[in-house]
């Protein structure tokens, strides 16, 4: 059985599906629990260690989608990957009813765009649950002064309210956040500051998948899923960096540059 454990030892892949109708390049393909399933397996089978279950975009200008809407959408679809598959399984949701519904129906892992910040319970469900948490850099506004520097603060702020609510050091992974309240040479500037994220002494996830950044770094004028190659190579510049897992809507394209980026790191 795959053990949360396995992901600090080794370079991992966490696949997204996206169980949302309007996720910026997946919605609505996912969203019957067949869909979600046989989605499930091909990543599995490409090399995913994790799977992270989403109800509701986080791209600009989404939707909000109320706790109900969302525990609907994502209980039924972990249970039937936890009957069906040996994986771990990431809930993706800053509200910690959702995610408290989410791991009584077998989610593992917490994977927390707002930090435990969005209602203020979501550190010490972690805690009382005794189960990994991510910790997302966000915030309101695209104004940094040194960007890198400010997202390791807010980062290990976070971390340390963790700590403080009683959840373990060894339960704590980081992510910077990227597109997130980012512009395209803030993101930059924080690919190139990615070593430093990596020093911070927590493990740590690099989410950039399919993102404007990529299509940015590209030239520009790319649809989402013309961005797979680029996006793994960033994987294997990240995991270079230290970052412990990369986060990527296709698990095939990633799988070999981060196995391959992995070995040499060892």
């Amino acid at each position: 059985m795959i053990t949360t454990n396995y992901l600090t030892d080794n370079a991992t892949i966490m696949g997204i599906l996206n169980v949302t109708p309007d996720s910026f390049s997946d919605g609505g393909n996912y969203v019957t629990i067949e869909s979600a399933l046989a989605q499930v397996e091909k990543m599995l089978t490409d090399g995913a260690t994790v799977i992270d279950v989403g109800g509701e975009s986080t791209r600009p200008g989404a939707d909000f989608v109320t706790v109900e809407d969302e525990i609907a959408r994502v209980v039924p679809i972990i249970k039937a990957i936890k009957a069906k598959f040996d994986c771990l399984v990431s809930i993706d949701s800053y509200k910690t009813e959702t995610v408290a519904a989410a791991l009584d129906a077998g989610a593992d892992i917490i994977n927390d765009v707002w930090a435990g910040l969005y209602d203020g319970q979501m550190l010490q469900l972690a805690a009382e649950r005794n189960v990994p948490i991510i910790l997302m850099h966000n915030q309101a506004e695209e104004a940094y002064g040194n960007v890198v520097e400010e997202v390791c603060s807010f980062l290990s702020e976070r971390a340390q309210a963790a700590r403080d609510a009683g959840v373990s050091a060894d339960n704590i992974w980081l992510d910077p956040g990227f597109g997130f309240a980012k512009n395209p040479q803030h993101n930059i500037d924080l690919l190139k500051g990615l070593d430093r994220v990596c020093q911070l002494g927590y493990p740590v996830l690099f989410g950039i998948s399919r993102k404007r950044v990529v299509d940015y770094l590209l030239g520009g004028g790319t649809k989402p899923l013309e961005r797979d190659q680029a996006t793994a190579a960033l994987s294997g510049y990240a995991i270079e960096k230290g970052c412990q897992m990369v986060r990527v809507h296709n698990v095939a394209a990633n799988n070999d540059v981060v196995k391959t980026v992995a070995q040499l790191r060892k």
